[in-house]
């Protein structure tokens, strides 16, 4: 397992390009289909990759923290790419969308014989029955983007909460860091200053032992000149 500083980082760059490919894929072919069905649920489709290419510009807003300085300023430029990017085709989508809704109204003032008070059918026309579904397709895609939005929220909640445990453990660990470090030096200053003593000791000692030294040198030369001169 990659555990660089930027291997996350990598990993949601990775991730956002091959979003954006896929959005590129479908604009360039589902969107431009001729059947309108096709051309909503590949625009749907988009809008919901564009969400997920969101997220992982975020993540990537978020990994960008914990990368050296040395090396985030090229990191940074990635990230004002990738949000040109994205900024880029959710423009194209927006513009794919109300250049379909005007075809699809000119479309529908065209048609003869819409919206029939006399019709049987209690949904109306088949083209109302079309746009029910479609209405309801589309009631149903928001319900999965406010659950996957919902999702992600926890999950960044979830994260945040393990990156603040984790912190506070680490402010544990250095408070008894520095506890011990300055256990350790009042040990150090005590121990200094019992050698001082010792030291003080040794040449107190040394000192007299010179003394007694020399009162037996005097000693033996006053005995013997004693003995030779008398």
């Amino acid at each position: 397992m990659d555990t660089s500083p930027t291997a996350l980082f990598d990993s949601y760059e990775q991730d956002f390009n091959q979003i954006i490919q896929s959005v590129r894929g479908r604009v360039d072919g589902d969107a431009q289909g001729e059947q309108a069905e096709q051309r909503k649920a590949a625009l749907r489709r988009v809008e919901m990759e564009l969400d997920e290419a969101d997220e992982m510009v975020s993540q990537m807003e978020i990994e960008i923290q914990g990368i050296p300085q040395s090396i985030r300023p090229s990191y940074a430029g990635r990230i004002k790419t990738a949000k040109a990017e994205l900024q880029r085709y959710k423009k194209l989508s927006k513009d794919l969308h109300a250049q379909y809704s005007r075809a699809d109204l000119l479309g529908s003032a065209a048609r003869p014989g819409m919206g029939d008070a006399l019709s049987d059918d209690p949904y109306g026309t088949s083209t109302d029955r079309t746009r029910l579904l479609a209405g309801t397709a589309i009631l149903e895609d928001g319900t999965r983007r406010l659950q996957d939005s919902q999702r992600i929220a926890l999950e960044t909640e979830e994260q945040g909460t393990d990156i603040l445990r984790s912190l506070r453990v680490q402010r544990e660990q250095i408070q008894n860091a520095r506890d011990t470090l300055q256990r350790a030096d009042t040990s150090i200053d005590r121990a200094t200053g019992t050698l001082k003593k010792m030291i003080r000791r040794m040449y107190q000692q040394r000192v007299v032992t010179g003394a007694i030294i020399a009162v037996l040198i005097i000693l033996i030369l006053i005995i013997l000149w004693a003995k030779l001169w008398r």
